[in-house]
């Protein structure tokens, strides 16, 4: 094989969804992106598809799919969120696979296992499980076995080469700091394990891979280029060299703006002849994958693994066990770490017990028993299914037992128990981060699912957590993660039912949570009857739902109040069907649940709040800037601003009217002036902008101020409901009659 480049990207962001619900919950950080998934697949994953080369004049020479020519590796959780929400994404990296299987005989991906944890901190059991879902989901999304496979922060031991092994992968990548006896030319090396098995091991060039991270390659991709030529030169007495670099894809976009483009770039220039030593010209350089060189060229020098290091942490696993000092931000400590993932130990002991004791009884009968119906769960929910019942649209594999409801229970209370070993929220800087506070909605759920078994350890964690509310910064992020591992309020079927119909009754096109599968039955004389049912645990039940959601479509004369677009405006009535699944006894004998909007999950609350301001923008804007804020030509807190001061301004017109009053008498009707239209819209116009984030605009107030100057006494006494919303005190607008030009009239 010539001399040739491996560039590999690991694909990996924290996973955050609501484990109870199943979605992604709305980040403020992330605007104008949804959350932090979606940010990172806009300014990143989707321009590595489609990297610009430019020439000097920055007009675009070439595009350049990255995934077709780079090794990669994506986290299957995030795999399976490009597959439910940006499926262009999604197809161009199954693309990108094929592609590469067709130039070099191997295709660019490689597994990772299921979640982003650290290995060698998992027992053997945990381990095979998790690279055996990660496998199975490579299996699943590529259509092909996989080759290698990425550990997560490449943190390793001896334990988790033989359980890689053991499962047929052939090859992974390890810093070079973590080896011994690496051979020259970044040729892959072979390691036997104590269990006899063998594994080969590939590595990356430390130095370029870090200027790549942090130093200037990324954003010049003919200095790169040149970088991984000259360091071929360097190993020309080895057969068949190899320059290989590794970083995070995130690099590339997120961490540094247009860095897909040196990206690009380098590929672009690898692919064209280059200069070699004395200016000869000299072949272009191959750019392929690490499957392709274990093809060519097999390992044959024995090495030797330092175990439990990785290669982000200069103390071993210390980042994911302790308060080592590897951090982001230097004002951060982490004092609790340690006693957090004691806490967390305990609790999955708690939850391995039960599940050792009740699978037994469960899948006793199965070749391999509880842990091989683990291994074939695969964690994933299937949520494309609308089945007859409940129990069918379940996710994940679930082998016969005598009781299904029962298995899905134990099964899901151990992905729960690996889900909340997630790298990122363990090795975080901060209690308050937000991928700490998944791995402790995780654990939440795991306890839950657990039942009495996990008291004792769920108690221990509550301590812990509440010692760190007694000494660490972050508080307030501790009793939020408190209250987390209570959950209080409606059952999360009676929410969801609840959400769905909030949903229809606005005839807004959404749907329940993902984790959730949910239908509506319109032929009931009174209210619709919906069917819900958990997808995971097959647990479902039928309500009656009554959705009063006020002025939603108002008469245009009514007055259109904050209550539209208010939380606290919208009323739900749950009431369970007798007899129906779900109804239980405590619950179906009570006449139902009254919810509020802001019980219901948030993807629904968002839905119906959206639907409700549409409809008071319908009504209150005019047709000239509704065009205006549809085409984003103006925000939506100035329009309101500015028609609210006209809407003042045609009070005034309506006030001054020859026919609105009798003279010196005031209005002909005494309530004329504060139940009218023209007030409604001023009304309705002020808690618009206050909702849009204007507040009571400054230019509205001068408005009425002025209005009232010009009115006489008994019109001024009639507008001081509206002045008080505008923010006048009940003095300062009585007090307009001390002088004022309208005071003699």
């Amino acid at each position: 094989m010539p001399p040739a480049v491996v560039l590999h990207l690991h694909l990996h962001h924290p996973p955050r969804e609501d484990p109870w619900l199943g979605h992604l919950p709305r980040d403020p950080e992330s605007f104008p992106d949804h959350d932090p998934l979606a940010r990172a697949e806009r300014k990143c994953y989707r321009p590595l598809a489609a990297a610009r080369v430019t020439d000097p004049d920055g007009r675009v020479r070439r595009i350049v799919d990255v995934f077709t020519h780079a090794s990669f590796d994506v986290a299957p959780t995030l795999l399976a969120w490009m597959a439910r929400r940006t499926p262009a994404t999604y197809g161009a990296v199954l693309a990108a696979d094929r592609a590469s299987a067709r130039r070099t005989g191997y295709g660019n991906a490689i597994a990772h296992p299921y979640h982003h944890s650290i290995l060698p901190l998992l027992s053997r059991r945990d381990k095979v499980t998790e690279v055996r879902w990660g496998l199975a989901e490579f299996a699943r999304h590529f259509g092909r076995a996989a080759e290698g496979m990425w550990l997560p922060e490449m943190a390793v031991d001896d334990e988790t080469l033989d359980v890689l092994a053991q499962e047929g992968v052939r090859f992974t990548l390890l810093a070079p700091h973590q080896l011994d006896g690496a051979p020259r030319g970044g040729r892959p090396g072979r390691y036997r394990t104590s269990g006899g098995r063998e594994l080969t091991v590939c590595t990356y060039d430390a130095e370029i891979g870090h200027d790549v991270a942090f130093g200037p390659l990324v954003r010049d991709g003919l200095a790169w280029a040149a970088r991984l030529r000259a360091r071929l030169h360097e190993h020309a007495d080895v057969p068949s060299p190899v320059v290989a670099v590794a970083a995070n894809a995130e690099t590339f976009g997120l961490h540094h703006r247009f860095g897909e483009k040196a990206l690009a770039g380098v590929l672009d220039a690898l692919g064209r002849p280059g200069r070699g030593s004395g200016g000869l010209p000299e072949a272009p350089t191959p750019v392929v994958n690490f499957a392709s060189v274990l093809a060519a060229e097999p390992a044959t020098d024995e090495l030797r693994v330092h175990a439990r290091t990785s290669w982000s942490c200069l103390h071993g696993l210390g980042r994911w066990q302790e308060a080592c000092g590897c951090r982001y931000d230097a004002s951060t400590d982490q004092r609790w770490r340690a006693p957090l993932v004691a806490a967390l130990a305990e609790l999955r002991t708690a939850v391995d017990e039960r599940f050792a004791a009740e699978g037994g009884a469960l899948f006793g009968h199965l070749p391999g028993g509880a842990d091989a119906a683990r291994d074939a769960y695969n964690g994933a929910p299937a949520t494309d299914r609308v089945p007859a019942d409940a129990l069918a649209l379940a996710g994940g594999v679930v082998p016969e037992t005598a009781d299904p409801v029962w298995a899905r229970e134990l099964l899901e209370m151990a992905r729960e128990a690996l889900a909340m070993a997630d790298s990122d929220g363990i090795g975080a800087d901060d209690l308050a981060d937000p991928a700490t506070q998944a791995v402790l909605a995780h654990a939440a759920r795991a306890a839950t699912l657990a039942g009495p078994r996990a008291e004792v350890a769920s108690a221990r964690l509550r301590r812990a957590l509440s010692m760190l509310a007694g000494d660490h910064a972050a508080a307030g992020a501790a009793r939020a993660i408190l209250e987390r591992l209570t959950p209080v309020g409606p059952p999360l079927a009676v929410r969801v039912a609840a959400g769905v119909a909030a949903v229809d009754a606005v005839g807004a096109p959404d749907g329940p949570p993902p984790a959730w599968w949910a239908d509506v039955d319109r032929s009931a004389p009174n209210a619709p009857v919906i069917h819900v049912a958990d997808r995971r645990l097959g647990d479902g039940a039928t309500y009656v739902v009554t959705v009063d959601v006020p002025s939603a479509n108002a008469a245009p004369g009514r007055a259109v109040r904050r209550a539209d677009i208010d939380a606290r405006a919208v009323t739900i009535l749950v009431r369970p069907v007798p007899g129906a699944p779900g109804a239980r006894p405590a619950f179906a004998d009570a006449l139902g649940a009254a919810l509020k909007l802001g019980d219901l999950p948030e993807p629904a609350r968002v839905c119906v709040e959206l639907a409700l301001r549409r409809a008071v923008v319908q009504r209150l804007l005019d047709a000239e800037d509704r065009a205006r804020l549809a085409a984003g030509e103006a925000r939506l807190r100035v329009l309101a601003g500015a028609a609210l001061v006209q809407a003042i301004d045609a009070l005034g017109e309506e006030l001054r009217h020859e026919d609105f009053f009798d003279s010196t008498l005031g209005p002909r009707s005494p309530n004329a002036a504060v139940s009218g239209p023209a007030v409604a819209r001023v009304l309705g116009l002020a808690d618009l902008a206050e909702s849009a984030g204007a507040g009571t605009p400054f230019d509205a107030q001068t408005a009425l101020y002025r209005l009232g100057l010009s009115l006489p006494r008994a019109a001024r006494a009639q507008l001081a409901p509206l002045a008080w919303r505008l923010g006048f005190s009940a003095r300062g607008w009585r007090e307009l009659d001390d002088g004022t030009p309208g005071a003699e009239r």
